[in-house]
């Protein structure tokens, strides 16, 4: 570890004391019922700033000191020493006083170390934690590993003034996620009202040539209708390919890997040499479906081609849905209504789902192709909404991921002005 002039390194034993907590009897009701002292456990621990409103369980004071729990002061770094997840290593900041279970490490720095600027650290030493059970021989963490774990120490004011700046970016990163959380949560309720008629929009009237509508101020008050999937539209079988058919480039094979959240991701490609035929090149408005899968959780996983046509489906594993009202079938396919009739017509050994029995899909749909466009106008408008949410967060994860690395190690500095010095 190359430091900057001024600023020394040693280890976290050097600069807190290590300690760990403990987990009252369970047989024991009055060590739990009607608890008010915080308890953390390892799930809690997910790289992150903990608060009070955080805490999912609680002991009593009998609980407490009938135990190895211990109350840790606000200020506490948590380190997860136990998970073969992504928990082992994962560190949370206390803002409040709490307790704990055994299966963290306890960081109460010193006077003079700042515990914002030290969870920071650790958040980006996450890799190299983790290493630290493998490299001793086993497969979790210990007391005194962490307390071996290496650290840069700063003057104080440059501790504090770098724990301002990424402050700064926690508080963006922060509220974002609530309001991508909060947009989710939007789409889900205008989901449950638009796809079931609950809610009508404002309907909408052809103007001259058809070409657009406008709104006239009356909600739409035409039927619905029960349909079946395979009156909107038919599933295009895909490639059956071996594994001595991979190539470097050709045709792009899309499988289920190729969906991610309802969008096509190209980071796991497959290309084989076969050429495709024109009819079952995947084209925009096509949907994307997965129908067989080790995972029962990606059965009717599926994504929407906006773009450009892109390649093929993966044979027996995924097909593509084309027909009309791309929009609205594609929202239809998020929907519980959808994962029910998956869930009913799923393989009994085999996780799978036959295109004859998808066909059989019942909707309620409406009569109004007005009102068709209309509602998927809206759910997509939604949708992007989210993305944007998603963009932005990313951003912001990755400009304080940048930042971390430079200001944390020293290698690029910080000014203190004579205020913060004091």
């Amino acid at each position: 570890m190359i430091l900057p002039n001024g600023w020394g390194k040693g280890t976290i034993e050097d600069i807190a004391k290590v300690t760990s907590g403990g987990t009252p009897s369970k047989s024991k009701s009055e060590y739990w019922e009607l608890g008010s002292i915080p308890w953390i456990r390892t799930t809690e621990v997910q790289n992150c700033i903990l608060n009070s409103i955080d805490t999912k369980v609680y002991i009593t004071k009998e609980g407490l000191n009938n135990s190895s729990a211990k109350l840790c002061p606000k200020g506490t770094i948590l380190l997860a020493m136990i998970g073969q997840g992504k928990t082992r290593g994962q560190v949370a900041l206390l803002q409040f006083e709490a307790s704990t279970n055994q299966n963290s490490a306890a960081i109460i720095l010193k006077q003079d170390y700042n515990p914002e600027y030290y969870f920071n650290f650790l958040l980006s030493e996450y890799e190299n934690i983790r290493n630290l059970s493998n490299s001793a021989g086993q497969s979790n963490l210990s007391g005194g590993l962490v307390k071996t774990i290496k650290v840069p120490i700063p003057p104080l004011p440059e501790q504090c003034k770098i724990a301002n700046i990424l402050s700064t970016w926690d508080k963006a990163i922060t509220t974002t996620e609530k309001l991508f959380a909060t947009s989710k949560q939007q789409k889900k309720a205008l989901m449950q009202q638009l796809l079931t008629g609950k809610k009508r929009l404002l309907s909408t009237s052809a103007t001259d040539g058809a070409e657009k509508a406008v709104e006239t101020g009356k909600a739409f008050e035409g039927e619905w209708e029960d349909v079946k999937l395979g009156d909107v539209g038919k599933c295009l079988t895909g490639l059956t390919y071996s594994p001595n058919d991979v190539t470097d480039e050709g045709t792009l094979v899309l499988r289920s890997s190729n969906i991610q959240a309802g969008k096509l991701s190209f980071l796991d490609n497959v290309y084989v040499s076969s050429l495709i035929k024109d009819e079952l090149r995947t084209r925009v408005g096509d949907i994307l479906i997965c129908i067989r899968n080790g995972s029962k959780n990606l059965i009717g996983k599926s994504a929407l081609i906006t773009n450009q046509a892109i390649g093929q489906t993966h044979g027996a594993f995924m097909t593509s849905f084309r027909g009309k009202y791309p929009e609205l079938v594609f929202q239809l396919f998020q929907t519980s209504m959808f994962y029910r009739q998956v869930n009913k017509n799923l393989g009994a050994t085999i996780n799978s789902i036959n295109t004859s029995d998808l066909y059989k899909f019942r909707f309620y749909i409406p009569k109004d192709e007005h009102e068709i466009v209309k509602i998927a106008s809206v759910l997509t408008a939604a949708d992007k909404e989210i993305e944007l949410l998603n963009a932005k967060l990313a951003h912001f994860k990755q400009e304080k991921k940048a930042l971390m690395q430079q200001l944390l190690t020293g290698k690029r500095r910080v000014k203190i002005d004579n205020t913060e010095a004091a």
